[in-house]
């Protein structure tokens, strides 16, 4: 896993080696372990290297005896089956990663869909003067970029277009809406005028520094529900994990996983540790004393029951306000997601003996398991399916100096866009969850706290495998009796039944509220101080919010609070000094 980066200069002039060794340095911390440059023409491409797979002879970029050369961030989980098909003989390396140059020499843009994996490829074809971006279909892994008069630029994370020169550091307000909202942002433009997102599955073909071409590769499969009985179904799901994480294990490193004691982390361990002649070793967070549940007492349960090597983690205040400007910092593509703050500390932790975790990410949204899903189920009589996400995180307390507008325009192309097929209501509601919340949230947190300590962040369950049982179930093997995952939870139960698969689903609360209003009344003065709160919210609102964080006001105070670091990170361009109250400090 690494950072990539590279531009097409639009009249054809070489690139600039000075904006090249800066777009290079900005991504240093996503590939530690060595640096790769390619100039030919109008294009020039960087690659800093983490090492996971082929690590004598795996550095970037790849070329194959066309001329073509490739730098990617990915993980290609099929590769070995995909040599063999190609021929080894042809191969120059052991690495996952010269597949995809194989194959764009055999299919052209159609090499992506042989992929499966997670990645963010750039393929220079100077024969036809063409640059290929291509995303994996879920967005697992990021790639960004900017179109200028100059030229077309792409990277890893939007900063290191910001570092390089490229584009200012100039808000974008509609996204910057959209993230105090709810959390995240969504579809292609993101918070920084002039950046966009490679959509998750797109592939983008550039000539002369312009895009000419996009193409979109969908991660989840076409059709209806299929009426299929219980039993065929947990056969099929069995193979499906089998399948999926023995191909997410693949790595020259050591690797672990992480261990929430949820019923997603529960099932990946319980498929590790029968596919692993080794212990597994896993890692829980949990928050002593704080009021909320601790996961971790579960987790060790567990972690026995599989002879896995558990390391157990307490996070407390203390961490919280030292570590939230580094996270903030780490998360140019903002998300105010609270769980972003523990698994930065699990990150920290784990880079000491694993450069690979795998996650549960995704496990939700394919098994249909948050509850608002079934909200959208609700009969006539409970007052009929109700919409996701229509509230904001922030309006209707009397803090905003001007109540939003149109806040809900992207999530509502999504809703649109995904009602326009086969997939039934519960099908919609995931559909639209993977299009934004899971990309744009979920897996931007994975990999920014993740790379930020250069470790690999890998997902079994976003996987074609995983997504061909699970999407299609019928509804009453996703949710019954008012749980979701339902089958996932069939099949925990069978292999691990100290997990207790069909108890009270918990969630995974950080206390953030209990944090902030504990501190608040030194919090409060800083965070209205800064200009960036005090051009949304009236004046005194910020202060009595952080004193009585209660209800609605625990989201909000938090998404003030990430979101003040942020833009004094990212916008301001002050890094971090310190923990959250030298940095609010610093310049105030």
């Amino acid at each position: 896993m690494c950072g990539i980066a590279g531009l097409m200069t639009a009249n054809g002039s070489p690139p600039e080696a000075a904006i090249l060794d800066r777009l290079a340095d900005a991504l240093a911390h996503r590939g530690p372990d060595g640096r790769g440059r390619h100039v030919e023409g109008a294009t020039g491409l960087i690659h800093d290297r983490l090492s996971i797979i082929d690590l004598a002879t795996g550095a970037q970029p790849l070329f194959d005896d066309a001329g073509h050369a490739l730098i990617a961030n990915a993980e290609i989980y099929n590769y070995v089956e995909l040599r063999h098909e190609l021929g080894e003989a042809q191969f120059r390396t052991n690495s996952d990663c010269e597949v995809p140059l194989r194959l764009y020499a055999r299919l052209g843009l159609g090499f992506v869909e042989r992929l499966r994996g997670m990645y963010a490829i750039a393929l220079l074809d100077n024969a036809r003067g063409r640059l290929v971006l291509a995303r994996d279909p879920f967005g697992i892994k990021p790639l960004y970029y900017a179109e200028t008069p100059v030229g077309f630029y792409f990277a890893s994370e939007p900063q290191a277009l910001i570092a390089a020169g490229i584009v200012p550091a100039r808000l974008n307000p509609s996204p910057r809406d959209e993230l105090l909202a709810f959390q995240f942002t969504t579809g292609r433009a993101t918070i920084f005028c002039g950046i966009q997102r490679v959509l998750p599955g797109e592939l983008i073909v550039v000539e002369r520094g312009r895009i000419v071409e996009r193409r979109r590769r969908m991660a989840l499969p076409l059709g209806g529900p299929e009426m299929i009985d219980e039993a065929t179904a947990l056969a099929r799901l069995d193979t499906a994990l089998n399948d999926s994480i023995e191909v997410h294990q693949r790595a020259d490193v050591p690797y672990g996983m992480f261990l929430s004691g949820g019923i997603d982390s529960s099932v990946l361990l319980a498929a590790m540790a029968r596919l692993n002649q080794r212990p597994v070793r896993a890692y829980t967070i949990g928050f002593p004393g704080a009021g909320v549940h601790d996961e971790r007492e579960r987790a060790r349960l567990i972690a026995r029951a599989f002879k896995a090597e558990h390391v157990d983690v307490a996070f407390t205040a203390t961490d919280f306000w030292r570590l939230l400007p580094a996270v903030a910092a780490a998360l140019d593509d903002p998300i105010a997601d609270y769980a972003a703050v523990p698994t930065f500390r699990l990150a920290e932790i784990a880079k000491a003996d694993v450069k690979v975790v795998l996650s549960g990410e995704g496990g939700d949204e394919m098994f249909a398991g948050y509850g608002r899903y079934r909200d959208r189920l609700r009969p006539f009589w409970r007052g009929g399916p109700k919409p996701m996400r229509v509230t904001h995180k922030l309006a209707g307390l009397g803090l905003l100096r001007e109540e939003p507008a149109d806040w809900r325009a992207g999530l509502a192309l999504a809703e649109a866009e995904v009602a326009r097929g086969t997939w039934d209501v519960l099908q919609q509601a995931q559909a639209a969850d993977c299009a934004d919340w899971l990309a744009h949230d979920l897996l931007t947190k994975l990999d920014r706290c993740l790379m930020a300590h250069g470790i690999e962040g890998r997902t079994p369950f976003l996987d074609p495998a995983i997504a061909a049982v699970a999407f299609r179930l019928p509804g009453r093997l996703k949710v019954r009796r008012g749980r979701g995952k339902y089958l996932l939870r069939r099949w925990l139960d069978q292999h691990a039944p100290m997990a207790e698969a069909f108890g009270r689903k918990r969630g995974f609360t950080v206390p953030v509220g209990a944090w902030i209003a504990t501190d608040g009344k030194r919090l409060g003065p800083l965070l209205a101080r800064q200009p960036a709160i005090a051009a949304l919210c009236r004046p005194g609102a910020v202060e009595a919010l952080c004193v009585n964080t209660t209800g609605k006001g625990e989201a909000a105070a938090w998404h003030l609070l990430f979101y003040a670091l942020w833009h004094r990170c990212h916008i301001d361009g002050r890094r971090p000094f310190g923990d959250v109250f030298e940095t609010l400090s610093d310049g105030c």
